[in-house]
């Protein structure tokens, strides 16, 4: 199994367990969304933490592999059901980031309520690099860190540090690696002590009205990779020259 669920008490603990860097294909992303899927109805649990196994990552994303133009469409039909299913979900999400967080990664840790990160760890969205973008971005990320910010993000595909990506809003905070865990569990402490009830009637506002034109955004964003992208000859360059280890040489259309 690529995806560990634990529960213990109130919350559960979902472990992207793919070494060496938690990469994400098609089966383990089948298996996250089964346990986001049992998360729905259980009333027991009233909080949920996303981690990546080991200390080298989150998640370096989806694999590549599953980017080429025959797979595409179900890729982007798993992760992001997986995705809509983490943002519907009644339990209050907290991603909890060691290591590299990029790609898709990076997109399931923006959809978590709470991001925490050890200082060491970095985010990046480098889709452009293989001749693709990332759809769930492309829809969230101007209305959560600004349209200039995510633009410079998204294009450029550039690595941000745990640090840069609190300072511009992308996570709430960093802190040392050695004390993420103490970090994760004081902030479990602290809403452990408000009302559960109103807790996720809160959370249920915050998140319709935050989310509010989400689904439309990202159908659209769907929409022009499937029916624009996937017909350029770069989107299976970038892809195949990834996969050979080589530059890619572009042919711009």
């Amino acid at each position: 199994m690529s995806i560990l669920l634990e529960k213990k008490a109130d919350t559960a603990f979902l472990t992207l367990d793919r070494p060496p860097l938690n990469v994400l294909d098609l089966p383990a992303l089948r298996q996250l969304q089964a346990a986001l899927d049992s998360l729905r109805a259980d009333e027991a649990v009233d909080f949920l933490v996303i981690r990546g196994g080991g200390e080298r990552a989150f998640s370096a994303g989806v694999d590549v592999k599953d980017h080429t133009r025959d797979k595409v469409p179900e890729m982007l039909e798993v992760v992001h059901g997986a995705i809509r299913t983490l943002l519907s979900l009644p339990q209050i999400t907290i991603a909890q980031v060691r290591g590299a967080c990029l790609g898709g990664g990076c997109e399931i840790a923006s959809s978590c309520d709470f991001i925490l990160a050890s200082e060491k760890s970095f985010f990046a969205t480098p889709e452009i690099q293989v001749g693709c973008y990332p759809p769930v971005a492309l829809a969230r990320f101007p209305s959560q860190i600004g349209y200039h910010r995510a633009v410079e993000l998204i294009l450029t595909g550039r690595r941000i540090p745990a640090r840069e990506a609190a300072a511009i809003g992308l996570i709430n905070r960093a802190v040392p690696a050695a004390g993420l865990d103490a970090a994760v569990q004081k902030l479990l402490e602290e809403l452990r002590g408000k009302s559960r009830a109103v807790l996720r009637l809160t959370l249920k506002g915050l998140r319709e009205l935050s989310l509010k034109g989400f689904s439309e955004r990202l159908a659209r964003s769907e929409e022009i990779y499937l029916k624009e992208l996937l017909k350029t000859d770069d989107v299976e360059e970038g892809a195949r020259a990834f996969l050979e280890k080589r530059k890619p040489a572009w042919r711009h259309r």
